[in-house]
């Protein structure tokens, strides 16, 4: 199970334990709740050791504890181990599963999951994907090795492809894009915005590959990865990406409307650590893709 961690901080008025700290830290979880969790042992600091409700604070130290929710709905469809060896493991993820546990999305997080599965506690995700998204994710295994992967994307030897269905009002005339633009927090926090001033940091190559009834396949390579850059970049063309709840506007959930179809459907790349050539597939299909 992944551990969210606190750190202690150094205060002019300290509590006098740490329970006292997590209380008045996390004022919408109860005392009680709390306390039920320090019973069972599974509040800890960094040497693994459980604290007590009487543990005092002292400021420096990281804790470590296990979120909870009262109730989680099961996962429509379950995740799939592509590859692993001693270095990697690749997972092809459903749409809306998180891949690390957010909000009320805990033990059904893609990484809790598979912790549970493999009985591996270093596992550790090497990118992220939004929760909507669904296909391939790459996560690390050994610490010692991490950051040899990390640079992959970092440094953009790492070749990520997506399909999306979008919107098509009427068949353009032009078929690919280069969208090259700056991407910056928006109006609320959680949308993104393109502003005009600044140095791009966010690119991507679109093709649309094929339309039919209003609707559009397409193929997206992005460059960077800006948080929403493929939504966003999606928009700004003229073609939303069909069950988008963000892009042009926030809708709320309907019970008729797929989940987002955007797809993550290759990661290929030279492996720093054994030097073989890598590339990995999404077995999933989009629900409104068609052809063979």
């Amino acid at each position: 199970m992944a551990h969210s961690r606190v750190y202690l901080p150094k205060l002019n008025c300290p509590p006098a334990t740490i329970l006292d700290f997590l209380v008045k830290k996390f004022p919408h979880i109860p005392a009680e709740k709390w306390r039920d969790r320090i019973d069972r042992g599974i509040v800890t600091a960094a040497s693994g050791t459980p604290i007590t409700p009487d543990t005092p604070y002292r400021h420096g130290q990281m804790i470590f504890y296990v979120k909870e929710v009262p109730f989680e709905p099961p996962c429509d469809e379950e995740e799939t181990i592509l590859y692993q060896d001693e270095q990697i493991l690749v997972a092809n993820k459903p749409h809306g599963m998180p891949v690390t546990p957010a909000g009320q999305h805990i033990a059904r997080s893609l990484l809790n999951r598979l912790q549970q599965r493999t009985g591996i506690e270093s596992l550790v995700p090497l990118h992220r994907l939004d929760r909507d998204t669904a296909g391939v994710v790459l996560f690390g295994l050994k610490a010692e090795c991490r950051a040899r992967y990390h640079q992959l994307f970092a440094t953009g030897k790492i070749r990520r492809e997506y399909f999306a269905v979008a919107l098509v009002a009427q068949v353009p005339e032009e078929r690919q894009w280069l969208v090259q633009n700056r991407m910056e927090p928006g109006d609320p926090w959680f949308r993104q915005k393109v502003v005009a001033t600044g140095h791009f940091n966010a690119k991507t190559e679109i093709t649309l590959i094929e339309t039919r009834g209003g609707l559009g396949i397409f193929h997206l390579v992005p460059y960077t990865g800006r948080k929403h850059q493929l939504r966003v970049h999606m928009h700004s063309i003229g073609h939303p990406i069909l069950g988008d709840l963000l892009y042009p506007q926030i809708n709320e959930p309907q019970p008729a409307v797929a989940p987002l179809q955007l797809l993550a459907s290759r990661l290929a790349f030279m492996d720093p650590v054994t030097g073989l050539e890598r590339d990995f597939r999404s077995p999933t299909r989009l629900q409104h893709a068609w052809g063979p």
